[in-house]
């Protein structure tokens, strides 16, 4: 993330207690810019200037945003909080980039979460830009409008979750389909390689075109409710053998997603947008077999 940040022309101050970790810093930063400039996401400004002070008291009192990226652990983030408040004040927004631990876990005053959200990058975030964006009940508003706009303008694709829950929503989404997964290895249904290809081969590269809901829009003549008259029941009863809960679909449910689909995209655009994926897959196709080629099984250093 600080990669990003420079590269937008942020000043940044990596908090880095570990002297050899501390040291390092600059390299690791090198690194990622020649990835960032190698994918066309380098921005090629002049860069912000980069501080590294040992702890949390050297830091300057003059801050736009802190993001807290310590350990995944409430306690060791707890502490962490407490120090910057102590240094920073009230007002500072506090970013945690944790994976999974709310901001009501870390802050336990509700009153102290005014200015405290998570910004949970995917990972690696110097290449993958999207963030999401999970404010406590607590939050400030606003707060989080401004957050979401300084991630922005860095060079970031803030997404904001409406909702505080445990793993936010990218986790939950992604462990869904690795509970899966592990379900089927376990019943012999398939190998984990199968499950790793049937990922990779055959819904990855939809995936890195459209999400789950505009796939299922896009694959069903009729769209998004034609998706869920058709496959919504066997859906539900899959769901139901791994003891998940509200199966199948409500219609109501459904409507609330059509509406919101049809937000993004008019029925009248569809057939449009089912061409567009096609173009666009070949694109992917073949950036992925030139990717594959970067793989060297041998493991002697070769990979470019």
């Amino acid at each position: 993330m600080a990669a990003v940040l420079l590269d937008a022309g942020v000043d940044v101050e990596i908090v880095e207690p570990n002297q050899a970790v501390r040291e390092r810093i600059p390299g690791r930063l090198a690194e990622f810019s020649e990835e960032m400039a190698a994918a066309g996401l380098a921005r090629g400004e002049t860069p912000g200037r980069l501080t590294t002070p040992e702890e949390i008291a050297a830091l300057s009192e003059a801050m736009d945003i802190v993001m807290e990226a310590g350990p995944e652990n409430v306690a060791a983030k707890r502490e962490i909080f407490v120090s910057l408040r102590e240094r920073l004040g009230a007002d500072v927004p506090i970013a945690t980039t944790s994976s999974a631990i709310t901001i009501s876990q870390i802050v336990e005053n509700p009153a102290d979460r005014r200015a405290c959200l998570v910004a949970h990058p995917a990972n690696p975030p110097s290449l993958i830009r999207a963030i999401e964006c999970v404010p406590s009940p607590e939050t400030d508003p606003s707060l989080t409008d401004r957050v979401m706009e300084f991630l922005e303008g860095a060079g970031f694709t803030p997404i904001r979750v409406l909702k505080e829950v445990e793993g936010f929503a990218m986790n939950r989404l992604q462990s869904a389909l690795l509970r899966e997964a592990y379900r089927l290895v376990d019943s012999g249904i398939v190998d984990v390689e199968g499950a790793d290809r049937l990922v990779s081969d055959a819904l990855g590269p939809r995936w890195a075109l459209s999400g789950p809901f505009e796939t299922a829009d896009l694959n069903t003549k009729g769209g998004l409710r034609a998706h869920a008259e058709r496959l919504g029941a066997a859906y539900g009863r899959i769901g139901t053998e791994n003891g998940e809960k509200g199966l199948p679909w409500p219609p109501v449910l459904v409507d609330k997603a059509l509406r919101q689909r049809r937000e993004v995209i008019s029925e009248k655009q569809l057939s449009d947008r089912v061409a567009w994926r096609r173009k666009a897959l070949t694109r992917i196709l073949l950036a992925r077999r030139e990717a594959e080629r970067l793989w060297n099984p041998k493991g002697d250093g070769s990979n470019e």
